[in-house]
């Protein structure tokens, strides 16, 4: 009989041995999701300086950590508290399991557990958290398998990237980051306890909820760790007594949504899966210049709210004069109102700051990517550097009279609708204002300047300097529409309407893309297109870098020209309100009709900035709001602020070698071998001999 038994338990363990066997060998290979480790991991976005700018992932926000990056308190800690036999065993603790079972047996029920870290692991990645036996059996073997593949280290480097820390964070790194704002080795004990201890229960835990119950479970951990002997009386005493700051952050960390969005929109076109790959991505941008462009913007738009305050203020006072039905009819100069700024380094194209909008929580349109608008008058200085490059000087003189332009019905609407289909919802273009019709089907544009008045003769300088819109058109007139469109098309202006309109910036275009056309004034000739990304770099280390793009236009000499001209707009013409001490400006300010887009655009020895205000609506703001008014003083107080944390930045432009100075009216020109000055003038620079 006892032989009987013997032998039925012996089949049993048999039996049961090589179940055990065969289910080992079954999941064997189940523990290759663990062996090649992959997590999905957050990618993050930094600044030229190392400042982080955002956070995105897709589900899971983790920032990796290599073991050799983990400090040695940390990995302390945890065994202290999870499993302090952690480097003895195979992967699974049978003290632990003996201990836990006398107690799962008194209680008649799954009460405490003896899980190694090596489990937890397998369990987290692996297997599934509900507690039945067939899953504590396969959770050992699984165990054992992966101790005889990894080493203890790996092990614990994908324990402590893996488990989530509550509050959206999975990994210690990221965890670190988020409560404290600190890397791993920056951590005091303390905080290395909270850490430590949340994965136990990561919602009940989580410092930024429960704080009293978060630091009690840490004094635990600390407790532990002098129990064991793996801290002094006076680290113990220094731990338990301190209570740490913790942050209640976003996961995100987004201080630059626009750029975010711009850059995240770019680089998904060429990598789709980048909300899961962990990329570290260094933009070009410098978050203390991107807040400054900030401020700037909401300056200016702040002020175009007040005036128009003010002005409807002194309508409410003046009831007779101005009809309510009249002052209601206004609100909508300042409705829709909003405004874009971006700013690139001149010589690479590189933007340092880039707001889309006034309030990106009110709308996330970036004004400077998606919208088109109106150049206005900004396009003018392209106009003139071809003249400057066909010959003309600035002493050149040309006429600012007024002509007469006759068009038969279907050539006005051509042109109308091609000036039209550029600029989204516009009511009117510059072509609609100043049309006259006649009875005989014939129709009239009478162009006219933004002073109403006319100069006759003007040098090249002053028309560009007082921005006159018939000296432009006269010019244009004598160099030929078709060689305007040409160069203008070459300077990278697209989608223009091919006809005198153009002249008066009749057609759409982004702040990004009038940056890139305007690069060539402020690079000397060579335009660089704007770009946000200075590298990036994969899980395993590996970095493409990012090189400026570049486009040869003109001479240095002959950008320098027009650089000369821009610098007296800012002085002394239409850009005024631009000015910045200490430091050379040059710009171009812009306003069409009706007043419904404003513009500066303008730039120093080393930065070039675009700055854009209007009504999204494509309604007309105040007469008061030219590119001058509304624009400028956002450009003044950028550069101003900008002056403060970058103090070395060049003040003056250079002026090349084979550009030539002489004295004219008393005031001192610039030409050179192809831009020579007007005979008349040559005469008289032999007969003084003024030249330099």
């Amino acid at each position: 009989m006892i032989k009987y038994i013997l032998g039925v338990i012996a089949a049993i363990a048999l039996g049961l041995f090589s179940w055990l066997v065969y289910l080992y060998l079954g999941l064997r290979f189940d523990i290759d999701k663990l062996v090649n480790y992959k997590p999905p991991l957050t990618t993050q976005f930094y600044d030229k300086n190392g400042e982080l700018v955002a956070n995105i992932f897709e589900k899971e926000n983790r920032v990796y950590v290599d073991y050799e990056d983990i400090p040695p308190r940390v990995i302390e800690a945890l065994l202290a508290i999870e499993d302090t036999q952690f480097f003895e065993h195979s992967g699974v603790n049978l003290d632990a399991i003996s201990r836990a079972l006398i107690k799962d047996i008194k209680a008649g029920k799954l009460v405490e557990g003896a899980s190694t870290l090596t489990q937890q692991l397998v369990k987290n990645i692996l297997l599934s958290r509900e507690k039945k036996i067939m899953r504590k059996i396969k959770e050992a073997l699984l165990a054992i398998r992966v101790e005889q593949v990894l080493t203890k280290e790996e092990i614990l480097e994908r324990y402590l990237n893996q488990v989530y820390f509550g509050h959206g964070y999975f990994g210690i790194k990221t965890a670190a980051l988020g409560y404290f704002k600190k890397d791993l080795y920056e951590l005091s004990l303390k905080e290395i306890a909270i850490l430590v201890g949340l994965p136990k229960a990561p919602s009940f835990y989580d410092p930024t909820r429960n704080l009293k119950f978060t630091l009690a479970r840490a004094n635990q951990v600390v407790n532990r760790l002098k129990t064991l002997g793996w801290i002094n009386e006076s680290e113990f005493q220094k731990a338990i007594d301190f209570t740490p700051e913790v942050y209640n952050q976003t996961l995100t960390k987004n201080k630059a949504p626009y750029v975010i969005d711009y850059a995240f929109k770019e680089l998904k076109k060429s990598i789709p899966n980048i909300k899961e790959e962990g990329y570290t991505i260094n933009l070009t941008i410098d978050l203390k210049a991107q807040e400054i462009a900030r401020e700037a913007l909401n300056l200016s738009y702040n002020n175009i709210i007040k005036r128009d305050k003010y002005f409807r203020s002194l309508a409410y006072k003046n009831l007779e004069v101005f009809p309510i039905e009249l002052i209601e009819e206004q609100e909508s100069y300042t409705k829709t109102l909003n405004g874009g700024l971006i700013s690139i380094e001149n010589k690479t194209g590189k933007i340092l700051s880039m707001v889309g909008g006034i309030d990106y929580k009110e709308s996330s349109f970036n004004r400077v990517i998606q919208s088109k608008r109106q150049p206005g008058s900004a396009v003018k200085p392209f106009i003139y550097q071809q003249a400057l490059d066909l010959g003309y000087s600035p002493a050149s003189m040309i006429a600012d009279i007024s002509r007469t332009y006759e068009f038969d019905d279907e050539e006005t609407e051509k042109a109308n609708k091609n000036a039209k289909e550029e600029v989204t919802a516009q009511e009117e273009t510059p072509l609609d204002e100043n049309i006259q019709e006649e009875e005989n089907s014939k129709k009239r544009w009478q162009p006219k300047n933004y002073e109403e008045n006319y100069k006759g003769l003007i040098s090249l300088r002053e028309a560009l300097v007082h921005s006159r819109n018939l000296a432009t058109i006269n010019l244009v007139n004598d160099i030929g529409i078709d060689v305007i469109y040409r160069g203008l098309k070459n300077y990278s202006l697209e989608d223009m309407p091919f006809d005198l309109s153009i002249t008066l910036g009749s057609f759409g275009i982004s702040p990004i893309d009038l940056s890139q056309a305007y690069s060539m004034f402020s690079n000397g000739g060579i335009q660089v297109k704007p770009y946000i990304v200075n590298s990036i770099t994969n899980r395993y280390k590996q970095t493409v870098n990012f090189e400026p793009e570049e486009k040869f236009v003109t001479t240095p000499e002959q950008s320098y020209l027009m650089t000369t001209i821009l610098t007296e707009v800012v002085s002394n013409g239409t850009g005024r309100m631009a000015k910045v001490p200490g430091i050379e400006i040059a710009g171009k300010t812009g306003t069409t009709n009706n007043n419904i887009d404003a513009w500066f655009c303008g730039f120093s020895p080393t930065l070039q900035t675009i700055i854009w205000f209007g009504n999204d609506n494509n309604k007309p703001m105040r007469k008061s709001e030219t590119g001058g008014r509304s624009s400028g003083p956002a450009f003044s107080y950028f550069y101003k602020n900008y002056l403060k944390i970058h103090p070395e930045i060049k003040r003056e432009f250079t002026k090349p070698a084979e550009v030539k100075t002489t004295i004219l009216n008393g005031e001192k020109e610039y030409y050179t071998e192809t831009s020579k000055l007007p005979l008349n003038k040559s005469r008289l620079l032999e007969k003084n001999q003024i030249q330099f």
